[in-house]
Formats: C-alpha cells, sequence, structure tokens
C-alpha cells in the first residue's frame, strides 16, 4: 500500500459553471485497487447560500470499469465494504464482493461522506444539495457519465435528486426504500426525535439526547412483528423500576450511534429528509424502485405513487420482510438479485 498524490482533470468548463473545485484533492491512499481522498468545492446550497465544503470519497474497482454511485442512509459513509486496502466492515459489507451485482471486479464503486456528515456545516442541508455535491465530485475525478446510482433510504432521495437535476449524467437509477417525498408520519417521528436532542442540549445531556433520538428511530426503521419475534420475553423489574426485553438491544443501538455521529450532524441530516421533494415525472432515467411492505418510513403506497410518476421509466419491485425498512441491510440476497436485474436492464418495459 503507497502515498501518493493525485490530481483528477477538472473539466476547463465543467458540467456546472456554479461550482468551483480546488485544483487538486489531498493525498489519498492506493491500494488493491481502491483510493481515498478529498475534493474541496464551492456549493451553492438551496437554503444556505454559498459554501465551501470538503468531499471525502472512495473509489474501488477496476480502472476503466463503469463506475456506480452508492449512497446509502445518514449513517452511511464512503466506506462501503472492506478491502485489502481498507479491511474494516462497510457500511453495506453483504452487497458488495465477487459475483455480486456490486463486484469491483466488473465495476467502479464510488461513494462519498454526505455534505454535512462531519458535523461542521451546521445549516440546512437539502437533498439537491448532495446531489449537486455529486456532480461536483464526478467533475473533480473526470467522470462524464455513470453506469447507475444505487441509493439505499436517504441515499435514494439523493439519487432521486440528482436524475432529476443531472439526468444526463447517469443510466439508470436504483431507489430503495425512498419516494419522491417524506411522509408526514415518518417527518413527525423525526420532528419528535429532534425535540428529544433539543433537551438533551437544554440540560447539556447531548449524547444521551442523541441516543434517545436514535432508539425511537430504530423503532420506525423496524417493525412490530421483528420484535414479537425478538423480545417476546416477560418483563423483569431492576432496581425497583420495570425493564422490558428490549431495552438492551436499544440501549446498544444508542450507544454505537453515538460513539461515530456528531449531534449536528444528525440534526441536519434527519431535516434533510423531511426537506426532501421531487415531482417523480421530472425523472426521466430508467428507474427500479424497491419498497418494503410494512415500512413505517417509506409506506408501498409512496413508493406506487412514485412508479406512477415515473411513468415509463419506472419499475417496482417489492419485498416482504420483518425487517421494515432496514430490509436493504437484511435481505442483502433478495436486495442482490434485484440489483443485478436492474444494472444490466436498460429497457423496463411495462412497469411491474
Amino acid at each position: 500500500m503507497s502515498l501518493v498524490d493525485t490530481a483528477p482533470r477538472h473539466s476547463d468548463a465543467g458540467h456546472d459553471p456554479a461550482f468551483v473545485s480546488a485544483p487538486a484533492p489531498t493525498s489519498v491512499v492506493i491500494g488493491d485497487r481502491a483510493s481515498r481522498g478529498r475534493i474541496d468545492v464551492a456549493l451553492p446550497m438551496r437554503h444556505a447560500g454559498l459554501r465551501h465544503v470538503g468531499l471525502r470519497y472512495e473509489l474501488r474497482g477496476t480502472p476503466g470499469a463503469p463506475v456506480v454511485f452508492v449512497a446509502g442512509g445518514i449513517s452511511a459513509h464512503r466506506h462501503v465494504a472492506s478491502s485489502a486496502s481498507y479491511p474494516e466492515p462497510g457500511w453495506a459489507e453483504a452487497l458488495v464482493g465477487d459475483g455480486r451485482a456490486l463486484d469491483p471486479a466488473r465495476s467502479q464503486l464510488l461513494a462519498f461522506d454526505f455534505v454535512g456528515a462531519d458535523g461542521a456545516l451546521d445549516a440546512p442541508i437539502d437533498t439537491a444539495d448532495q446531489a449537486d455535491a455529486v456532480a461536483a465530485l464526478l467533475d473533480a475525478l473526470d467522470i462524464p457519465v455513470l453506469h447507475a446510482f444505487v441509493g439505499y433510504s436517504y441515499g435514494a432521495l439523493v439519487g432521486l435528486q440528482f436524475a432529476v437535476r443531472h439526468g444526463g449524467r447517469v443510466r439508470r437509477l436504483v431507489a430503495v426504500s425512498g419516494a419522491h417525498r417524506a411522509h408526514p408520519y415518518a417527518a413527525a417521528w423525526r420532528a419528535l426525535q429532534r425535540q428529544t436532542v433539543a433537551l438533551g442540549q437544554l440540560q447539556c445531556a447531548d449524547a444521551q439526547g442523541l441516543s434517545l433520538a436514535r432508539q425511537f428511530a430504530m423503532l420506525s426503521y423496524r417493525t412490530p412483528e421483528e420484535f414479537a419475534e425478538r423480545f417476546d420475553a416477560a418483563p423483569e423489574v431492576v432496581n425497583g423500576r420495570v425493564r422490558v426485553a428490549a431495552e438492551d438491544y436499544l440501549d446498544a443501538a444508542g450507544a454505537r450511534y453515538v460513539a461515530r455521529t456528531p449531534v449536528a450532524a444528525w440534526l441536519r441530516l434527519s431535516e434533510s429528509i423531511d426537506l426532501h421533494r421531487i415531482a417523480p415525472a421530472q425523472v426521466r432515467v430508467p428507474t427500479t424502485v424497491v419498497a418494503v411492505e410494512g415500512d413505517r418510513i417509506v409506506p408501498l403506497a409512496d413508493a406506487v405513487t412514485l412508479l406512477e410518476g415515473l411513468g415509463p421509466n419506472g419499475r417496482l419491485r417489492v419485498l416482504r420482510s420483518p425487517y421494515g425498512h432496514d430490509a436493504f441491510l437484511k435481505e442483502t440476497d433478495r436486495i442482490d438479485a434485484i440489483l443485478a436485474v436492474a444494472l444490466r436492464d436498460t429497457d423496463h418495459g411495462d412497469p411491474a
């Protein structure tokens, strides 16, 4: 593994003159067909004006192969899956590998840390801003067109915005557990989570507030059926208080999240989900929409509405899963089978 300086070429005209990229990224580590780096850009943001941000990315795969951009939920980041160069597990570990639809031997996989994910930008962040940041990154890396944009959850929202705003730069889109707008029920959940964080901040207990917000989120990501199967044990009385079976699981989920997530990042990316809205008819890219029955964050009805707006460009795939919104992280073989079709099929025909 060697440390080298790279300078991706920057187009003189660019794809959008509003972006001004730094003349070269910072140093990156290259090994096992993987590279990391940072591109500094001036990003005109929808609600926050012009901001200078750093885009931290990872690119893995066979040089010259088609590029697939991969984006996950608001907790996801540039490290999608482990490699010899970067052996730590990625956020989508089971979806990448030999023989998978996302196979680094056949594609280049590109991902980045979402704008605002480091907590340094305390301003409203729109999914349109994220989509424009992806376009700026592609400019800096001299990637004119993506073979595909694969987005899960928040990443699906960004992918839809990218298809609207930069449709000429992507050949196909896979939107898993994401729709054209935030459902009011899910938005209400997130608003209460943000109030929980605000109460924690008032009491100088930021970590506790964020932990509770994450625990509430876990209830919305999963389903009653899963909890009934996993936590159907009698409550216990501990130190004079009743403790139910799911509390250890929720406490652990909250602690893990707090350890890796700045409060400002979570707040702004949570808001970003609720700011998201597109007109489906403006998506003119062949799009596979993947929905999960029982998803309380992105109900099946919203996926159907999105499909109807996409017209002939849309195809719908529906999963039955006890994991609800988190099914894309759990039903990896089924998601991979859907991706395998979506990434090679440019003629959808009639939506199914």
